[in-house]
Order: structure tokens, then sequence, then C-alpha cells
């Protein structure tokens, strides 16, 4: 049941709750607007357009994100493999970027897909299918942090084996004691203001690009003509190499969209900070649409150029002082040693962004989650500190759990890598299912959708993006759901589906055994509004129908 509009006055003092935690007059339409969706504001808004774009490329960390899932598609599938899957994975992922961007406007709120999926569906539907797609989220995000600083770490030993011509071990001790004090750091930088976050952020776009565009010119640069492979070896069939052990040539020539959907994924992060972000509904979505375009085109350039200058795959597979990463073998080949090792760095520290940016918006979807009673904590993680006005205690547990399926690799590489698999398939379901229920449940009485400032229309063109993204999500789930090579043994299994199987069942049994108890799906916590209005089967509040002004006057959104 829709709570009746509240008084005036009432609605004054929620206001000034909001102005009190330091929110500017122009940032009071962001202020109602979240105020409409059913929350009282916790955070500054620091985040300008340009931080707010800088998060966006940050969180997919091109150059790092290319060099860490680059061996993929280039040993599987070939060179040819690498080109196209890239550009056509870009494509698709651009249809999913505009529409989670085009949610993300109408829901600006901290919670990003999870709340609105909630919002997307009838009431009785609300608290499952918030329940489902905020653990597939916050886990995907948990995940994702957790391979990414595991991830670097491997980078940064990868560079001592070059540094030290192939005469280091990389043992897991090493790599998981360099992982769990990068995840630490990034925990204490993450306790930072919100002002200061945004600062930081705010270079990082420019370390990302520059970094990317300079490694481009310079393997250009560095690699003789005659070196360089044919257009027939970069686009066409003299660069397809099935290397599967038995896959058909065409599930090998897919694999090479390992790379892409990798890079191309946690879209939504940008939405996760959204109460931090001024004129959010606009912003955000921007930054996650641009970010799109940008990395799929630049990262196309950087993935042809890098198959360009690569030298024989023989050679990257069998040099005696292999890094483990082909990424880092051809600029060894062709700039050097000490200017490889050089540029390598600013890879690494756009790894360290990623990082950055990543338990930065998964503290706050779990901020989000346990505001709404997600989480069967009381709401303890649902706190804002009153030092920092950020989420510190959300901070550190994700800190704290995400270094947890680091620590498999001491037991078994196999164990950490099945764990890492399921992060991409994680995130993308939970993606589509807001995308998807927003459009079957258009017409329903209870759902009503009223578009941000990023929209693209009921017709022909948003239809097409939403159902294409969808279709092709669920697809790349079975492309990553496959073992990469055969016969399919123990350390070859793909465990990614299974264990994604795995956690929604567990979360459906959760639910029913304890967690519908807790968890009435996200809940308004606006003190102004009529008790019975924040529980029951209502999962938020039916936003009032307009914020109205101090002076009594309303304001149209």
């Amino acid at each position: 049941m829709s709570p009746s509009r509240p008084p005036a006055n009432e609605k004054k003092d929620a206001q000034a709750d909001t102005r009190s935690i330091g929110s500017s007059s122009s940032d009071s339409g962001d202020d109602d607007r979240l105020l409409e969706i059913g929350y009282v504001p916790s955070f500054k808004r620091e985040f300008s357009n340009i931080a707010t774009i800088s998060f966006a490329f940050s969180i997919m960390g091109l150059c790092s994100s290319v060099a860490t899932t680059f061996n993929s598609p280039l040993f599987l599938g070939g060179p040819a493999s690498v080109t196209w899957c890239w550009i056509l994975g870009a494509t698709m992922c651009f249809t999913l970027g505009a529409s989670i961007a085009e949610i993300v406007s109408a829901f600006p709120t901290c919670g990003g897909l999870y709340t609105a999926s909630a919002q997307l569906v009838p009431k009785r539907h609300r608290p499952i299918v918030g329940w489902v797609v905020g653990w597939l989220n916050i886990l995907g995000q948990i995940l994702g942090l957790s391979s990414t600083e595991f991830g670097l770490a491997n980078m940064i030993w990868s560079a001592v084996v070059v540094g030290k011509d192939g005469n280091f071990t990389i043992t897991p001790g090493k790599s998981v004691g360099l992982f769990a004090g990068l995840l630490i750091l990034h925990g204490i930088l993450n306790c930072l203001a919100t002002r200061q976050l945004a600062r930081l952020t705010t270079g990082f776009v420019f370390v990302n690009i520059g970094a990317t565009l300079i490694i481009i010119i310079v393997l250009l640069s560095t690699t003789p003509r005659s070196e360089m492979h044919s257009a027939s070896y970069v686009f066409g069939s003299e660069g397809f190499v099935n290397q599967t052990g038995g896959w058909n040539n065409g599930i090998a020539f897919l694999f090479g969209l390992l790379s892409v959907q990798w890079t191309m994924t946690d879209y939504d992060a940008t939405a996760h900070i959204s109460e931090e972000v001024k004129r959010a509904a606009v912003a955000a979505p921007s930054a996650i649409f641009i970010a799109v375009i940008g990395t799929g085109l630049i990262g196309w350039l950087l993935n042809i150029v890098l198959v360009l200058c690569s030298g024989s795959l023989d050679d990257l597979a069998n040099s005696s002082v292999a890094s483990g990463s082909a990424f880092l073998d051809i600029m060894v080949l062709r700039m050097g040693k000490p200017g490889a090792l050089f540029l390598w760095a600013f890879v690494c520290m756009t790894a360290f962004f990623v990082c950055q940016t990543a338990l930065q918006a998964a503290s706050r979807t779990v901020y989000a989650f346990s505001r709404d009673k997600g989480l069967p904590d009381r709401g303890f993680f649902g706190h804002v500190s009153s030092w920092t006005q950020t989420p510190l205690r959300a901070i550190w547990f994700v800190t704290l759990i995400g270094i947890l399926p680091g620590l498999l690799d001491l037991a078994s590489t196999i164990a950490v890598n099945a764990i890492f698999a399921m992060t991409a398939m994680a995130l993308d379901l939970s993606y589509i299912i807001p995308i998807f229920c927003r459009r079957w449940y258009r017409n329903h009485p209870e759902v009503k959708f009223v578009p941000g400032p990023f929209y693209m229309g009921d017709g022909i063109i948003g239809w097409i993006a939403n159902v294409n993204c969808i279709l092709w999500t669920l697809f790349v789930c079975v492309i990553f759901a496959l073992p990469t090579y055969l016969p399919v043994t123990g350390e070859t299994m793909n465990y990614a589906a299974p264990i994604t199987g795995g956690v929604i069942l567990l979360s459906l049994v959760w639910y029913v055994i304890g967690g519908h108890r807790h968890y009435k799906g996200p809940q308004s916590n606006r003190t102004d509004l009529d008790k019975p209005t924040l529980v029951g089967d209502d999962a938020l509040i039916t936003p009032p129908p307009l914020a109205e002004k101090a002076e009594g006057t309303v304001q149209v959104v």
C-alpha cells in the first residue's frame, strides 16, 4: 500500500537532515530525488563529472585488464580471435552498458541495480528478486576485487621474473602475501573522506588511457616494419590457431571473448557511488556510457597493435624468460627489458587503480544491502562514519572478506581459480535481471518505471539494446562455463557455472530458512514517514508524488 503524502513540515525536516551532511544547494536536486526514491542521503557529493568519468574508466582498467587476460584468446583461438572477438564483444557490451546506464539514471542510489531490480517487479516478487540480485552483485564485486588484486600481485612478481632473467620462482606464499598486503593498503586508502577519494580518482583516467596510448606508440615505433605481421595474420585465416586440445574451430575462436568480457564488466560500479556524485542522474550514466565506448575502441586498437608486434607464438610460449604474461613478453621483445619494465610499472599502476575503485564500489553495495536489512547484521555495516562520512565498517568488511579467496592459493591453485571464475558470470547475471524485469513488467500496475535524463526511449532502439544485451549475456555465460582445454580433468575443469549456480541456490535456501524474516526488500530509511510504511509487504516505499519546496511549491522532476 502506498503511503500518504507526508506533511510539508515533515518533508522540510527530512530535507534539513539531508543538508546537515554537507550537501550544497546545487546538490538539492540530487538529494530530493534520493528522498523520493526513499532514502535520506548519507554521503557528501564530491565527485565531479571528470572524477566520475575517471572512476568509470578506472574500474575497467583497460591496459591492466588486457594484460592479465591476453593469454587466453591469443593461445586458445589465435591472433585473429584476439582482434575480432574484442570488437564483437565490445559492440555487444555497448548495448549492455547503455541499458544499465538508463536504469542507473532512473535510480541513482548506491544500491545500483540491486535497488532498481526490486522496484521493477510487482510487490510480491520484490524481496526475492532483490535478495538474489543483491547477493549475486555483492559476491561478484568482492570476488572481482579479490581476483584483480591477486592478478596485480602476480603482475608485480612477473616483472621481478623478467628483471632477474627468469632466475626467480613465484611461490604461492609470495603471491598470497603480496596480494593480502595490497588489499589492506587499498582498505586504508578507501578510509579517506569522499573529497580526498574524488581528488585521488580524478587522475586515474589520465594514467589509464595515457599508459595505453604510450604502449601502442612505443610498440609501433620499436618494431621493424619487416617483423610486423601481415593483415592476414592479424585479421584473417592465417592468424587463426586452435590450441584447445579438442574443441572445434568455432568454439576455439569464441574463447577470444574471454578477454573483452572480463575487461568490460563491473559497469554498475559507478552507480554504487552515485550518492557521492554531483548531478548523479546525468553524470553516473554518462560516465558509464563514455567509458564503455572509450574502453571498447582504445582496447581494440591496443589488441591489434599487440598482435601486429607479437612475433612468433612459439617464441612467446617457450621463451626462457617468459613472465607468464604474453603482454609483458611482447613489450620486452620490442622495447628491451628496461623500457618494458618502466612501462609495465604504469600497467601495474592501472591495476592498482582498478582495485581502489572496485573496493569503493563494493563497500557501497554492502552498505546499501545492510541498510535494507539484507545482511543478518542488524544494520551494522549500513553505518556511515561521522568522521569521514564514508561506510568504514563496510570498507573493512569487504577488505577482510576479499582476502579469504586468495588464501585458497596456499592450498590449491585450482580452487582459487575456480572461485575467481564466477566473477564475470555473477556480475553479468545481476545486470540482466533488472533489464529483463523492466521490460517484462512494463505494463504491470505496481511497476512504474520513471526514466531519468539518460533514456534510450521506449521505441525500437531501446528494445533492440535491451533484448540484445540480455541474449548476448546469456550466450557469453555459456562461453564462460566451458572448459578451455580438452580433455576435461580436475585441472582443466571450469567450475564457474556450478559455483555460480550453487551460490544462487544457497541464497534461495538461506532466504527461505531465515532471510525472509529480516529482509523485506529495499526499505526506506526516511524518518519523516509513518513507520508502518517502512516494513511489511512493500519493498521500498512508493515515492511521494513530488518533492515539496520549503515555501510549499512543488518541484517537477
